[in-house]
């Protein structure tokens, strides 16, 4: 099967001019050009989705798909509404909490923190976060000589030098009237439990003990702060929001993790496609070189092309050549982008090269999650610039005057 001519004369021209022994330096350029900008602007995008998708997991592992809540602050009679909202469709189960501010002292040392009350069982079904827990058993959540159980985070309890069976003091910054005026409440727990979800956020801003001692702590008697739910699908939420609160009307109303992580996931959007817009102009800058590389090869085979011209071929002809020359160029560099990027996104993802502050990112390390989305639209956006490149070199070949460069042969 022979080769039409024009693929055969672009492939040539890619060559050196010295024995035509290897690729031509200024070709090597433009191929390296377009690799950098896509294996750059591959890996920055398997990074930032790594880290959307990291963020993602492990705020729904700690928190709920949905929350049911009381304008009033507190749900009474929550067995009946539990019951109707189970009914729901999409909802997989559901589960009470009891939930509010305060302090964790042992010592010297003191840390404000969420106290959430939860039922074991339930939660176990509704959220991830007991799975999370490295030290300790959830059995010993119950009183023990009158004293109830809690569950710290790592971070926290590194915080506060806190070990497991220390008996710490929480503090209400509420307090409870006194002969003497508003005191701060004060009650013991033992340390049964340490949990670490990996984002520091939750590793020291959350404790957790059985849902009665919460409700005595906080003055709450038999009322509960809300009802979590899971879904069976995540992406559903907000839809399964709207009907909930249409069904159960006022006071109660739902709110899903997309409205309580909103600015946190649009912010991440945001700056995802402002990396894939700044980091494309890498690849525009390496056009640049496609365009420079064809309009030197157009100077220097201004005779070749005279040549072809007066042997029949065509204008068209004449562009094809060089818009396959550039495309071809285009289209190598991709490929090893393409695989440069993601050997580069796999190497960090699998070994965890770069660490982390976890106070500042919340992560331990930098987080690589390669989309198949990602590689396709980088691909097709590279090899379409790197096509576009050719077509005004192309061009200017294509009207050459053949009488010129044979006039004095």
């Amino acid at each position: 099967m022979n080769l039409p001519y024009q693929i055969f004369i672009a492939i040539r021209y890619l060559k050196s001019k010295k024995r035509h022994k290897g690729i031509s330096f200024n070709t090597a350029i433009s191929i390296g050009g377009v690799a950098l900008g896509v294996m750059a602007l591959l890996v920055v995008l398997s990074v930032m989705s790594g880290f959307h998708e990291d963020l993602q997991k492990k705020i729904l592992g700690v928190n709920a798909h949905i929350v049911v809540l009381d304008y009033k602050g507190s749900i009474a009679d929550y067995s009946g509404l539990m019951g109707k909202i189970k009914g729901e469709p999409n909802v997989v189960s559901a589960a009470p909490f009891v939930l509010g501010q305060v302090m964790v002292s042992f010592g010297k040392r003191a840390h404000g923190v969420y106290l959430r009350g939860i039922e074991p069982e339930d939660e176990a079904k509704t959220t991830e976060i007991l799975m999370h827990v490295k030290e300790g058993s959830l059995d010993n959540l119950k009183l023990k000589n009158g004293v109830p159980g809690i569950i710290l985070g790592r971070e926290l309890a590194n915080n506060i030098g806190v070990f497991k069976n220390d008996i710490i003091n929480i503090v209400s910054p509420a307090g409870e009237i006194g002969p003497l005026g508003v005191l701060p409440k004060i009650k013991q727990f033992r340390v049964v439990g340490i949990f670490e979800v990996g984002m520091f956020e939750y590793d020291s801003n959350l404790v957790l003990t059985a849902i009665r001692p919460a409700q005595e702590f906080f003055g709450m008697k038999d009322e509960i702060t809300g009802i979590e739910l899971r879904l069976d699908d995540i992406y559903k939420a907000k839809d399964v929001r709207e009907r909930i609160q249409k069904n159960l009307g006022f006071p109660y109303y739902a709110r899903d993790w997309m409205q309580m992580n909103k600015n946190l996931f649009s912010a991440l959007k945001l700056e995802k496609f402002a990396m894939f817009v700044i980091l494309i102009l890498i690849i525009l800058v390496a056009s640049f070189n496609i365009v420079s590389t064809l309009i030197m090869n157009v100077i220097e085979k201004e005779r070749e092309i005279a040549i072809l011209k007066a042997m029949g071929a065509t204008n068209e002809g004449i562009m094809a050549i060089f818009m396959l020359q550039g495309f071809l160029i285009g289209l190598v560099g991709t490929l090893i982008g393409l695989t440069g990027g993601y050997a580069l996104s796999y190497i960090l993802n699998t070994y965890q090269i770069i660490k982390l502050p976890p106070d500042i990112y919340y992560l331990s390390h930098l987080p690589v999650k390669m989309k198949l989305f990602d590689f396709v639209t980088v691909t097709v956006s590279a090899i379409v610039i790197s096509f576009l490149a050719t077509i005004y070199p192309a061009w200017q070949a294509a009207r050459l005057n053949p009488v010129e460069p044979l006039r004095y042969e």
